[in-house]
């Protein structure tokens, strides 16, 4: 009888549900049409699936705010993504303002150089700027 009760243990310890994030270092939904992952995969289609085995990406929205910042001279910046195939359009991005530009398309963080003690002053940012 002790094997039946550890057995029961176990297969309960399995079946308990843990808490799934929307990405392994974003816990959040980062769309009001996104479902939470735990609501998601729900159903006949999910039930014999072994959620540790499954593929996680980690959020490119949390990745990129850990890019530092791009100082530049000039006024006007041009990014294409790093060009070629991998690349995107390249785009005109105006840093004259006291604030970080970001590219549309890949997020990369630009500013003016001139603004540098302003934005170093600012208590906090969302990018990193050294």
């Amino acid at each position: 009888m002790p094997a039946t009760s550890r057995t029961k243990t176990a297969l309960a310890e399995e079946t308990q549900t843990t808490p799934i994030g929307q990405a392994p270092n974003r816990v959040d939904i980062w769309s009001r049409s996104q479902k939470p992952r735990s609501n998601a995969m729900t159903g006949p289609r999910f039930e014999q699936t072994d959620f540790d085995l499954q593929p996680q990406p980690l959020s490119a929205m949390e990745m990129i705010h850990k890019e530092p910042v791009r100082w530049t001279h000039d006024r006007i910046v041009a990014c294409d993504g790093g060009g070629g195939p991998a690349g995107h359009p390249r785009i005109f991005i105006n840093t004259d303002k006291p604030e970080i530009a970001t590219c549309n398309y890949c997020g990369v963080p630009y500013a003016n150089e001139h603004h540098r003690k302003h934005l170093e002053s600012l208590p906090k940012t969302s990018y990193p700027l050294s």
